[in-house]
């Protein structure tokens, strides 16, 4: 039985303030207060910019000591250069900080855009550059431009890493996909995207990676009962195969911590 984790997609939205952050909570403690609750949140200013290693530090600091941080790889990497020529954003990415969250980081997440169609080769380019442990991370970091500064390029233990991609092009529901996924353990984002995105749902690799969008509207509807029974029969059943993450992305109307509570409720019993 694999490790279950549920968590947000990111934690610093002001409508929460008040609504799941209580009145009067500083905004520098909220992430502290989300892990009281949670064990696990996904980091989103990864995907727009570059972060510091502070904040990474910050961050690792404000949480328990079994926290988990999943990363949100560069949109630099995968909707400017779509995952070509992206050997020194990679290294840039690499050397920003991920690695001071220590044992703390967790699976990395690839989100293409939707308008990037199954290619086989340009992804196994891609799969095949990614660092499988932070050791291999730390080597690619080395390789950071002076876009980098400081850099953060030692880790303090040497670690696998886990990687995941969510794809949004209907192109992608081939056999030839999850096959792919297979070949480089790279494990399928299984993402509930209110019937916008393909909705696939494979086990590639030794973990789940779950983001639950939305299941009427995008970002914004929560979910039933009903749903939320559904989902906790899915992960159960997931969990006999490896560990599972799972996000909840309907931020829009304070729904993701609310959702998030009430499956962490349910795989309780």
């Amino acid at each position: 039985m694999g490790e279950i984790r549920i968590g947000t997609s990111g934690w610093l939205y002001p409508p929460w303030r008040g609504a799941f952050y209580p009145e009067g909570l500083v905004q520098r403690r909220e992430l502290a207060y989300l892990a009281e609750q949670f064990d696990t949140v996904e980091i989103n200013g990864s995907f727009y910019a570059l972060q510091k290693p502070a904040s990474y530090q910050k961050w690792a600091g404000q949480t328990p000591d079994d926290f988990v941080f999943a990363v949100k790889g560069s949109r630099f990497i995968t909707h400017m250069k779509r995952l070509r020529d992206g050997d020194t954003l990679l290294s840039n990415f690499l050397a920003s900080g991920v690695l001071a969250l220590g044992p703390k980081l967790g699976p990395f997440l690839w989100q293409l855009p939707p308008n990037f169609g199954f290619d086989p080769a340009v992804l196994a380019d891609f799969f095949g550059r990614l660092p499988r442990s932070t050791a291999e991370a730390a080597k690619i970091a080395a390789q950071h431009d002076d876009r980098v500064d400081p850099a953060y390029l030692t880790p303090d233990a040497d670690r696998p890493l886990r990687h995941a991609l969510e794809i949004r092009h209907p192109s992608f529901d081939t056999p030839e996909f999850p096959a792919l996924l297979r070949e480089f353990g790279i494990a399928l984002v299984i993402a509930d995207t209110a019937g916008k995105y393909p909705a696939l749902e494979e086990i590639t690799t030794d973990f789940t990676y779950i983001r639950l969008h939305g299941h009427e509207e995008l970002y914004v509807s929560g979910y039933t009962d009903e749903g939320l029974d559904m989902w906790a029969g899915k992960i159960r059943d997931w969990a006999q195969h490896g560990d599972v993450y799972a996000y909840f992305d309907n931020d829009a109307k304070v729904m993701a911590p609310r959702d998030a509570r009430a499956l962490k409720d349910r795989l309780a019993r």
